[in-house]
């Protein structure tokens, strides 16, 4: 069976987002979390998808040009990946998105929907975000893995990864390796009793 792989970058705090509503903080995307080989599809929440398809469509328009999103230029891991994105199946689980920009990119509905996902042959399915999603699909036993990158930054606001409530996983680190400029990689794998 295929596994989901969540992945995301967080502050010390555990934040992915800050008190402006993103995360100023990450300086831009990169594989850090040696997913791209071993992937096959991307799983996002319908939030979070509405600003991937806007950045990466930019990115793939004018592929020199500063993001509209971030003012930067993209690096070389960002426009390697955008041009992997079109053959990338893409899932959006969402109730209100009805219809998406790329062609490659499916509605889904329901956690069962995911189940039938990940079900299926193929290689894993790159949980992108958001939190949301990572939160709700950990709680239903869902995600297989977890990989967190650190930023030395702790960010304030409400936004945490985690929230507050009183749901306990139990979780084996399996890898963490340091990355340039303070950052740090940590690799979680979930038990199922």
């Amino acid at each position: 069976m295929r596994k989901i792989i969540a992945a995301m970058k967080v502050s010390m705090d555990m934040k992915f987002q800050g008190p402006e509503g993103y995360a100023d903080w990450v300086d831009g995307w990169s594989d850090d979390y040696d997913l791209a080989p071993q992937i096959d599809a991307c799983l996002l929440g319908g939030q979070m998808y509405r600003g991937y398809e806007r950045y990466w469509s930019a990115m793939r328009t004018n592929p020199h040009d500063p993001s509209p999103m971030t003012g930067t230029i993209p690096t070389s891991a960002e426009l390697a990946w955008s041009s992997r994105i079109p053959d990338l199946p893409h899932y959006v689980f969402s109730r209100t998105l009805t219809e998406t920009q790329w062609a490659n990119t499916h509605i889904v509905g329901s956690s069962a929907d995911i189940a039938t996902l990940k079900a299926q042959p193929g290689k894993d399915i790159y949980l992108m975000g958001g939190a949301h999603l990572v939160r709700r699909l950990i709680d239903e036993g869902l995600v297989d893995e977890l990989r967190l990158i650190t930023y030395p930054v702790i960010a304030g606001g409400p936004h945490s990864l985690f929230g507050s409530d009183d749901t306990r996983h139990s979780a084996e680190l399996v890898a963490v390796r340091g990355l340039p400029r303070g950052l740090i990689r940590s690799d979680y794998q979930f038990s199922r009793q």
